[in-house]
C-alpha cells in the first residue's frame, strides 16, 4: 500500500505547506529523504503501530518521528482511503490529546474512509467529547466528520443507545447546530420524551427559533404531536447545513475507486452510470443509494430488513416489523420500499426522504458552479427519471421537489434537461391562485416568451398534464358536498370547491393568454397550434368527464387561427372542441332546471360560445364568412379592396384551404372528362350530399359530429339544412 517515493514528497510538500512555519516544511523534507533511504516495506502499518504507541504530552515540535508517521498516513488516507481499523485507530488518538489539538485537527482532516466506519468508533469518539478536555473547534470538526460519513456507520443500534449522552450537548451554543442534525438523524419513536421537548423549547428560548431547532422539534412533532403544543410550518426552509466541505473531494475520490466495496448491495438499487470525471462539488448526491439497516443483524431486535425483501408476499406478512433503511434515499430505488412507505404512511419516514431530497437537488442545481456546467447530464437526466417514476407510483409529488421546482424556475434557463424539469413542474399539487400565479406562472411566462416555438410546445403540454392531474385529482377525491377537499394525504391544508376553481380559472385564462400571444409571435406555428387544441379538448370536457361545474371558452387568439387554418387535422379537431362544449354546456343547463345547483354557468359563457358557434357554422357550411351577424366581421370595403371574388364562401367546406384538396379529388372522382375545374358545381343538389359524405368518410370524425349537432346534416338525410338552428339557448 506504499505509494511510490516522488508521490510521497510530493504528498509531503502539501502537507507541511497546511502547517504552520518554514520549520514545520524543512521537517517534512527530512522525513521523506529519511523515508526514501530506510526503504521500509510497509510503512503504513508500521505508522500506525507507532501512533497507537504515543503516550500523552508527547512532543510534537521537532518530533521527526511523528511526523514521518502522520505523513505516511495522510498520504494513504488521501489515495487509498483508510480501513476501519485504522479509522478506530485514528480517531481514538486524535481525540484523546495525546498529541495535542494541533494534530488532532490534522488527523480529523484527513480521516477519510475507504469503506466503512465502525460505530464504535463514533461512540469512543463521543465518549471523548463527554470528558470535555477537546477545544471547541475540534469537538465542531468530529461532529462535522460524523455528518459527513454518518451514511458510512456499519450500523447505528448502539448510537442511537446512547442518544442521551448526544442529547445533553444541544445547550452547548457551538455545538448545537451539528448535535440537533445528528439527534434528526438518530431520533426514533422511542426517544421523544416530554423532558427532551421540554429542554429544547427552553433552548429555543434562550437562542430564538433557530431552524436546525426548529427542525428536530417537527420531527419530535410528527413522532409524538401532543408533546408538541405549538404549531410548526410544514415547508420550512432546509435547517442543516452542509459540513462536508473539509472531506467532500476526497471522500469522492476515494470511493469512486472503492465503489465495489461500499456499494456491496446492489439487489433493490437503481444503479448509476459511473462517469470517469466527477463534479467539483459532487459528493454522490445524484445517486440513489443502497439500502442498508440502520441496525446490526446481530442485534436482539427482531426487525426484518427492507433489502431482504423479495416480494409484495413478504412486504405484508413483515409490514410491522421492517425497520427504514440508514438513508432514506434508497427508498426511491425499490418498488416494494415505495410500497411499504405508501402502504404505512409514516410521516418520519417521508420528513427524512424529504430532508435527503431536497439538500440533494439544491446542492446539485442552485449551488452548481458560477458556469452552470453539468459534468453528468445523464447520471442527473437519470436521478430526476427516479424521482418522477416514484412520485408517479406514490400518486403525489415531495414537498421537497416543489419548493426546489419554484426556487429553480427564477434562475433556470429553459435548456437544461428540459423534459425532465417540465415533467416534475406538471406534477406540482394544487395550491390557492396567487400563489400558483407568483411561483410559477410568472417565472413561466418569462420563459415561455423569450424560447424558441419547441420550448413553447413543451410549456403548453407540461400545464395540460397539470390541468389533467388535478381534475382528476378532483374527480377522485373530492368530497361528495363540494365543500371541502383536502390537498395532501400527508397534510392538513384544505381548500373550498370555489377556492380550487379559481385555481382552475388563474390556470386555463393563463394558458389562453400564453396561447394567443405564442401563435401570434410564432406565425400560428402548426406545433403549436396542434399543443393549444390538445390543451383545450381537456377543458372542453371538465364539467362532463371531470364532474367540474366549469367551462371556459378559448379565447379569439386561439379560436380564429384555428377556424382558419391550412390543415385539416386542426379544423376537425376545432369541429370536436366545440361539439364537446355543446355537450357540456347542455348537461350544465339541464342539471340547473331539473335540480337546485349551488352553481351555475354565467350567461357570458353561453354568449361566447353561441359567439364562436355562429362563426364556425356561417363560414364552413353558409359560406357566410366575415358578414354582418357571422360573430366576426370585416368591413365590406376592406374585403373588396382584396378583389377576391366571392369572399364569403372562400371557408366554406368546399374552398377552406385545409378541405380544397378534398374537394379537386371528390371533382375529379364525378367529372373525369372535365378540363376545367368548377367547384361550385359541388354545392348544388346532391352532389352536395355526396361531398359532405366523401368529406366524413376521409376520418373527420369530430367536424362529422359538430355539422351534425349544429346543422341537422345526417349523411342519411336526402337535403341538407342549412343555417344555424340550434343555438344553446342563453339563459
Amino acid at each position: 500500500m506504499m505509494a511510490n517515493i516522488s508521490d510521497l514528497s510530493r504528498v509531503a510538500l502539501d502537507s507541511s505547506r497546511d502547517s504552520s512555519g518554514s520549520g514545520s516544511s524543512s521537517r517534512s523534507l527530512r522525513v521523506a529523504e529519511s523515508m526514501k533511504k530506510k526503504g521500509e516495506t510497509n510503512p503504513f502499518r508500521s505508522a500506525l503501530s507507532s501512533l497507537s504507541q504515543v503516550r500523552e504530552g508527547t512532543t510534537v515540535k521537532g518530533n521527526d518521528e511523528l511526523e514521518r508517521n502522520l505523513v505516511v498516513v495522510e498520504t494513504i488516507a488521501f489515495g487509498q482511503g483508510l480501513p476501519p481499523e485504522a479509522v478506530s485507530l485514528l480517531l481514538d488518538f486524535a481525540l484523546s490529546l495525546r498529541a495535542g489539538s494541533v494534530t488532532c485537527s490534522r488527523v480529523l482532516k484527513f480521516l477519510i474512509p475507504a469503506s466503512v466506519v465502525p460505530q464504535e468508533a463514533i461512540v469512543r469518539g463521543v465518549s471523548w467529547l463527554c470528558v470535555g478536555k477537546m477545544p471547541v473547534n475540534a469537538q465542531v470538526l468530529f461532529l462535522r466528520w460524523v455528518l459527513t460519513v454518518f451514511d458510512l456507520i456499519d450500523c447505528k443500534d448502539h448510537l442511537r443507545a446512547i442518544y442521551g449522552f448526544i442529547f445533553s450537548f444541544v445547550t452547548e451554543e457551538n455545538l448545537c447546530p451539528f448535535i440537533c442534525h445528528l439527534l434528526y438523524l438518530l431520533t426514533m419513536r422511542e426517544h421523544v420524551q416530554p423532558y427532551r421537548v421540554r429542554k429544547l423549547l427552553d433552548v429555543q428560548a434562550k437562542m430564538g427559533r433557530q431552524p436546525y431547532l426548529m427542525q428536530l422539534l417537527a420531527l419530535y412533532k410528527v413522532f409524538q404531536p401532543e408533546l408538541v403544543s405549538f404549531s410548526v410550518p410544514t415547508r420550512m426552509r432546509t435547517g442543516f447545513k452542509n459540513h462536508n466541505s473539509t472531506w467532500k473531494a476526497a471522500l469522492t475520490a476515494v470511493q469512486r475507486k472503492n465503489r465495489a466495496e461500499v456499494m456491496a448491495d446492489h439487489s433493490l438499487t437503481v444503479e448509476v452510470k459511473e462517469k470517469p470525471t466527477s463534479r467539483k462539488r459532487k459528493l454522490h448526491h445524484l445517486e440513489v443509494p443502497a439500502l442498508s439497516s440502520a441496525f446490526d443483524t446481530n442485534s436482539e431486535r427482531k426487525v426484518f430488513r427492507l433489502q431482504e425483501l423479495q416480494s409484495f408476499t413478504e412486504l405484508i406478512q413483515n409490514i410491522h416489523n421492517i425497520e427504514l433503511p440508514a438513508q432514506m434515499g434508497s427508498l426511491l430505488g425499490s418498488s416494494l420500499a415505495l410500497h411499504y412507505l405508501d402502504c404505512v404512511q409514516d410521516e418520519s419516514a417521508f420528513l427524512r426522504l424529504n430532508f435527503w431530497l431536497g439538500h440533494s437537488l439544491q446542492e446539485e442545481f442552485l449551488l452548481c458552479p458560477a458556469d452552470g456546467s453539468l459534468s453528468s447530464l445523464a447520471e442527473a437526466s437519470q436521478f430526476l427519471s427516479i424521482i418522477l417514476s416514484s412520485q408517479q407510483f406514490l400518486q403525489e409529488s415531495f414537498f421537497s421537489t416543489e419548493s426546489f421546482l419554484y426556487k429553480f424556475l427564477t434562475v433556470w434557463d429553459g435548456s437544461l434537461l428540459r423534459t425532465h424539469f417540465l415533467d416534475l413542474l406538471s406534477h406540482v399539487p394544487l395550491m390557492p391562485s396567487h400563489y400558483i400565479k407568483i411561483l410559477v406562472f410568472e417565472p413561466l411566462m418569462q420563459l415561455y416568451f423569450t424560447s424558441a416555438v419547441f420550448f413553447k410546445c413543451s410549456v403548453m403540454e407540461c400545464l395540460n398534464n397539470m390541468l389533467v392531474k388535478w381534475l382528476t385529482w378532483h374527480s377522485v377525491n373530492a368530497l361528495e358536498d363540494g365543500l371541502d377537499i383536502s390537498l395532501n394525504s400527508n397534510g392538513t391544508v384544505t381548500m373550498t370547491l370555489s377556492g380550487f376553481m379559481d385555481t382552475i380559472i388563474e390556470l386555463v385564462r393563463f394558458v389562453g393568454r400564453l396561447a394567443a400571444e405564442g401563435l401570434r409571435l410564432e406565425n400560428c406555428h402548426v406545433l403549436l397550434l396542434s399543443q393549444t387544441l390538445t390543451f383545450y379538448e381537456t377543458v372542453c370536457d371538465m364539467f362532463v368527464k371531470y364532474g367540474l361545474p366549469l367551462v371556459i371558452m378559448p379565447p379569439a387568439g386561439v379560436f380564429y387561427p384555428a377556424l382558419l387554418a391550412t390543415d385539416s387535422l386542426t379544423v376537425d379537431r376545432l369541429g370536436y372542441i366545440m361539439y364537446r362544449y355543446r355537450k357540456n354546456l347542455t348537461l350544465a343547463k339541464k342539471q340547473e332546471q331539473q335540480s337546485e345547483q349551488t352553481f351555475h354557468i354565467s350567461r357570458n359563457t353561453y354568449q361566447e360560445f353561441n359567439q364562436h358557434l355562429v362563426a364556425m357554422v356561417s363560414c364552413l357550411w353558409n359560406s357566410k364568412s366575415f358578414l354582418p351577424g357571422t360573430g366576426f366581421e370585416i368591413d365590406e370595403c376592406l374585403l373588396t379592396q382584396t378583389k377576391v371574388p366571392e369572399y364569403g364562401s372562400r371557408f366554406d367546406l368546399v374552398h377552406h384551404p385545409a378541405f380544397f384538396k378534398y374537394a379537386i379529388e371528390f371533382h375529379q372522382k364525378f367529372w373525369p372528362r372535365r378540363k376545367g375545374v368548377d367547384l361550385a358545381s359541388i354545392k348544388v343538389g346532391k352532389y352536395w350530399n355526396w361531398y359532405v359524405e366523401f368529406l366524413f368518410s376521409q376520418g373527420f370524425d369530430g367536424l362529422n359530429d359538430f355539422i351534425q349537432v349544429n346543422t341537422g346534416h345526417s349523411s342519411s338525410s336526402g337535403s341538407s339544412s342549412q343555417g344555424n338552428r340550434h343555438h344553446v339557448n342563453q339563459r
